[in-house]
């Protein structure tokens, strides 16, 4: 049963990718640069692009299921030749945010994706992540230059997730019939503002961080500057503004799937910690 993993070059798709091979299936991926990809040499990379269709279908030769990450220029195309080649059954990474009450641009493309992947007749299934404990990685140059974190909300409670618990959950999906039709919507163990996680992270570099507030000005440039739209600053500003002073919701689905508790933000800051030193 071949296995074929989109964007295995990311940080969910590398983790998703050694994990099948962990399982012992056949892991191909696809790339733009395959020889640039660095994935395990057990797995088969071929080149192929979502925005030149034609490429796919070789891609999708004797593939059975897939693991799809969204792409920007939507999916319709891929659906359409995944459906030609007989797919059996699509994991789709998409979000938590399409299940909250204020559409925005993020949730709306979220809905996109998961609209193209059910209107292809393919058998599917959703994981819906909150926010990427990896996220954080973003904080990296000031913390190694200054000791400090900027940023906008210090009191927003969220349940990051850590990458190896989504991959966890998409291969388990992958392997399991039984998730065919079901929406997952996983988070990490515990709601923790950016101040507590500064904090944990300062323990596992060994050293004391601090936190500065970021005005939403500040924010939005350098986001855009990043070579984000606008209107996604906007977006985060607004999540980030709705639970400010509170936590978001906390899931039990990452065990409850693949039978282990999932990743603590320490046990994910220890295994990132050469990041931020």
């Amino acid at each position: 049963m071949t296995i074929l993993v989109t964007g295995a070059t990311g940080k969910v798709g590398r983790n998703v990718v050694a994990q099948l091979l962990d399982t012992g299936r056949p892991v191909r991926a696809i790339s733009r640069s395959p020889q640039r990809a660095g994935l395990p040499e057990d797995v088969e990379v071929l080149h192929a692009d979502f925005a030149r269709p034609e490429s796919l279908h070789t891609a999708l030769r004797e593939v059975e299921k897939v693991f799809l990450f969204p792409s920007a220029t939507g999916l319709r195309d891929f659906t359409a030749a995944a459906s030609h080649a007989e797919v059996r059954h699509i994991v789709l990474l998409s979000s938590t945010v399409p299940g909250y009450d204020k559409p925005n641009p993020i949730s709306e493309a979220h809905l996109a994706h998961e609209r193209d992947v059910q209107d292809s007749g393919l058998p599917w299934t959703f994981v819906r992540p909150g926010g990427f404990m990896s996220n954080d990685l973003n904080w990296a140059a000031t913390i190694k230059t200054q000791g400090v974190v900027r940023d906008p909300f210090g009191d927003a409670g969220v349940a990051l997730i850590d990458e190896r618990d989504i991959a966890a959950v998409a291969v388990t999906a992958l392997i399991d019939d039984a998730h065919i039709g079901r929406t997952h919507e996983i988070t990490g163990p515990h709601a923790l503002t950016a101040i507590e996680r500064i904090r944990i992270l300062g323990q596992a570099i060994g050293r004391r961080l601090r936190f500065e507030r970021q005005s939403s000005a500040e924010f939005t440039e350098q986001v855009t500057n990043e070579g984000y739209p606008a209107q996604y600053a906007e977006a985060v500003l607004e999540f980030g503004a709705y639970f400010d002073g509170r936590s978001g919701p906390v899931y039990p689905a990452v065990e409850h799937i693949t039978g282990r508790p999932p990743h603590t933000y320490a046990d994910w800051a220890a295994h990132h910690a050469p990041y931020f030193r």
